[in-house]
């Protein structure tokens, strides 16, 4: 049991999961907003020896470096590496800190964002910013059936969106660091990118906070006529030849948040596409984060 638990920030736990945070230790602060600066942060951990925090605070080493008791840190939201993360994972390792996050507890609500966003999209279901009907993709509606989807980056979330767009009958190929034999078994053929790129009528980027691998020689693949998704929490490109990309009015492109698009000003655009949603926040969501999360602590107790 910890002698005392700080969370320094909104945590996003359920109600019933949250209550186990104070049979986890002796003594339980919860904080309801946002810390201002690293020492407001400084001053809430004071002599915590456990620190709980969500994705919206950056805890680093200004911080961790007037906090001496710290042997625990809980991250409530995604962690996928050390670059990508907003606690400073390497300082905290150098102290002896343990730094626990959670992974793949949104992604269902992301596929279901992809499949209904291209089925609007082949359609031509809804109505444009002007209230004027959506036309179908490419002038007749279309099902997903035999359309050729190419994803980028075969980890959990690009392998679940594989496999829902594969039920509506898509032909799946892959870009990722690696072939992956499981993925050949489903019929998922790996591409080099450029490849990929160009032999692809719809592209789904699901790439790690701050990965970039489309640039120039990338959209040159690409070309025109195309459907691009971006799911991850930044973009996928280089700026620069998306804007120049983007400017061709048979394109498309679909972000669900506006990090995902990484500039506001493309929204300006008939062609672009966000919701400005999560949309891996669910009722479900929270619910196996809050569980994930209370398992990590208790892993770590034990």
């Amino acid at each position: 049991m910890f002698k005392k638990l700080v969370g320094i920030e909104p945590l996003s736990l359920v109600p019933e999961f949250e209550k186990q945070l104070y049979d986890l230790a002796e003594e339980v602060v919860l904080y309801d907003d946002r810390p201002k600066s690293p020492d407001e942060i400084a001053k809430r951990i004071g002599d915590a020896d456990a620190v709980m925090l969500s994705h919206t605070t950056d805890l680093g080493k200004e911080a961790l470096s007037q906090c001496n008791n710290i042997q625990y840190i809980g991250m409530c939201c995604s962690l996928y590496s050390p670059k990508s993360a907003n606690v400073d994972i390497k300082y905290a390792n150098e102290r002896g800190i343990t730094v626990k996050g959670v992974r793949d507890y949104g992604d269902e609500g992301v596929v279901e964002y992809v499949v209904s966003e291209l089925v609007r999209c082949l359609h031509g279901f809804g109505e444009d910013d002007n209230g004027k009907p959506v036309q179908p993709w490419d002038g007749v509606p279309r099902e997903i059936t035999d359309l050729k989807v190419g994803i980028v980056g075969l980890g959990t979330l690009g392998e679940m969106i594989a496999d829902a767009l594969t039920m509506f009958g898509a032909e799946i190929t892959y870009f990722s660091r690696s072939e992956k034999a499981h993925a050949a078994k489903k019929g998922y053929h790996f591409l080099p990118l450029k490849e990929l790129l160009a032999q692809n009528e719809v592209v789904v980027c699901c790439l790690n906070k701050n990965v970039v691998l489309l640039n120039d020689e990338e959209f040159t693949s690409f070309g025109n006529g195309k459907i691009l998704f971006n799911v991850g929490l930044s973009p996928a490109w280089q700026e620069a030849p998306f804007a120049e990309w983007i400017k061709d009015s048979s394109n498309a492109c679909y972000c669900d948040s506006y990090g995902a698009l990484g500039n506001e000003k493309y929204l300006e655009y008939p062609n672009v596409h966000s919701v400005n949603i999560c949309t891996g926040r669910t009722r479900q969501a929270f619910r196996r984060l809050s569980e994930k999360v209370i398992n990590n602590i208790k892993a770590h107790l034990a």
